[in-house]
């Protein structure tokens, strides 16, 4: 039987300089799941971008179903029988879910024939969607779920997921899977795309590996560790351990009352908390995405106003105050919103210049001294392991990987006493959320209060001295890692609290 997907010799070129994809080597059957590992910058998202019809290989061949094609637009991609699941939902919010599914379909039918399809996909494979619910009120799993059925009723029997557990709960997770395996069984090819290794090593049958631009190997996943994996993605060897020093906390840095606040449309974001965060530790977030953690970002940095309750940095009331006020105090923000570069960085500007964005008030009369930046901008890059061609270009240019690296860099250089990071690891490759993980407990060390807004579960609870769970705006627990499962805190993430989830 031929290959569902099967890429030759795939080259992409950008610039005449920029080798994204060098002779990649790939190939995927139908009934397997393939996972697709590899460096920040190793070029996985351009190789599915040509995949999925966004780009066109400039050299090599693509086969589908043993016959070579030519994927010019993502109406090719769809012709053929392959669908893409980005990790940020294509959905229009204010449709339903039966609406979205059907947006750019050629066939018109009838709302109840519609419905009885929509049922019957649902339950071949353990899907569960009401098509009537409107996507704003819907959970992250229901929208994953809708964006899965709109590829499945396109007739894609080929399926690309990048990152699809980013922001999913562990039982989301293991539901997620278990869809996977369903479809699987009924013949789809899938690939996954994650750099959770655990994950990998779960779901998938084989692990094609990039680094650089060009295909290291494919392993079959039952006969490999995540150790070897790694050595695998990063070309040596890595120390797979998330260390946890002990600090003494003997000073309460920043103190939460009573704090509330609004959403832009007047709903509560974020209903009557409260927590300390100590010098010397690292207070985790937990919550599933849309819990109130871009919100208490925003109102600590001083860019969103609250309406009750007190920020006490140092026992001095900060809110209200303006975001240069607070900076100026030693709060330091790193904030990676879903739009990096509208919030974070100037895209526009290279790295010296978005990194002189947190030091230019400091020079002495209308000119500035771009040395310090730019001595700065070159540290960052040795030490982070920063991709880029020089320190001139333009972060727009860059991987998203590494423009977190700039944003994160940027901040622990301005030597803040607190440190809010939100999601500083997502995006990262394995080696670098361990390089992340080793420079935030050096914060620790140094006495930062740090606040780590994560995702992963298991990051959380072998990172973080402490875990604060919210939901819907509200804290469910406040625990101590080493003391809870994981599983627990995933009950408290849906509302659960601490008491009964513990059970």
């Amino acid at each position: 039987m031929p290959y569902a997907i099967e890429c030759k010799k795939i080259t992409k070129i950008f610039g005449n300089t920029v080798i994204a994809n060098d002779e990649i080597e790939l190939n995927l059957a139908y009934g397997e799941i393939l996972a697709l590992l590899g460096e920040n910058g190793s070029g996985k998202t351009t190789l599915m971008n040509m995949l999925s019809g966004i780009y066109h290989p400039d050299k090599g061949e693509i086969f589908v179903d043993g016959k070579q094609v030519s994927i010019n637009s993502p109406a090719d991609a769809k012709a053929l029988g392959i669908g893409m699941i980005h990790q940020h939902f294509k959905l229009v919010e204010s449709f339903t879910a039966g609406d979205n599914i059907l947006l750019g379909q050629d066939k018109k039918v009838k709302k109840s024939v519609f419905e009885a399809e929509i049922k019957k996909m649902c339950d071949e494979i353990g899907l569960s969607i009401d098509p009537n619910k409107r996507v704003s009120d819907m959970s992250v799993s229901e929208k994953q779920t809708t964006e899965i059925l709109k590829v499945l009723y396109s007739g894609a029997k080929i399926l690309i997921l990048d990152e699809p557990t980013a922001v999913l709960t562990p039982q989301e997770i293991e539901k997620l899977f278990d869809i996977l395996r369903k479809m699987k069984e009924q013949g789809c090819a899938i690939i996954i795309i994650t750099h959770k290794l655990q994950e990998v090593l779960s779901i998938s049958d084989r692990v094609t590996l990039l680094r650089k631009g060009k295909s290291v190997g494919t392993v079959i996943t039952k006969e490999t560790t995540p150790q070897q994996l790694t050595e695998l993605i990063v070309g040596h060897a890595v120390e797979l351990k998330i260390e946890r020093p002990e600090v003494e906390h003997s000073e309460t840095m920043l103190k939460i009352v009573d704090l509330t606040v609004k959403k832009s449309d007047g709903g509560l974001a974020i209903n009557d908390i409260s927590f300390e965060l100590n010098r010397g530790e690292i207070l985790g977030v937990a919550g599933i995405a849309g819990s109130g953690q871009k919100e208490l970002c925003e109102c600590i940095a001083g860019l969103l106003p609250a309406s009750h309750g007190a920020i006490l940095y140092k026992k001095e009331n900060i809110l209200g105050k303006e975001p240069l006020e607070i900076t100026q105090r030693g709060i330091s923000m790193s904030f990676v919103p879903e739009d990096r570069l509208g919030m974070g960085l100037v895209p526009s500007m290279d790295l010296v210049d978005n990194v002189m964005l947190k030091s230019y008030r400091n020079s002495d009369g209308i000119f500035v001294d771009k040395k310090p930046s730019t001595e700065l901008a070159e540290k960052m890059v040795e030490e982070l392991s920063i991709v880029t061609p020089n320190i001139s270009t333009p972060v727009r240019r860059l991987s998203g990987g590494n423009v977190q690296k700039v944003l994160l860099g940027r901040e622990i250089a301005s030597e803040p006493n607190v440190l809010i990071t939100a999601y500083p690891v997502r995006g990262l490759d394995i080696n670098s959320s361990y390089m992340i993980y080793s420079l935030l407990n050096e914060q620790k060390k140094k006495g930062v209060a740090v606040m780590f807004i994560g995702e992963d579960l298991d990051v959380l609870c072998a990172l973080c001295d402490r875990v604060m769970v919210l939901c819907h705006g509200e804290i469910t627990g406040i625990v101590d890692p080493r003391q809870v499962k994981k599983e627990q805190i995933g009950l408290m993430m849906t509302g659960m609290k601490y008491e009964e989830a513990v059970k």
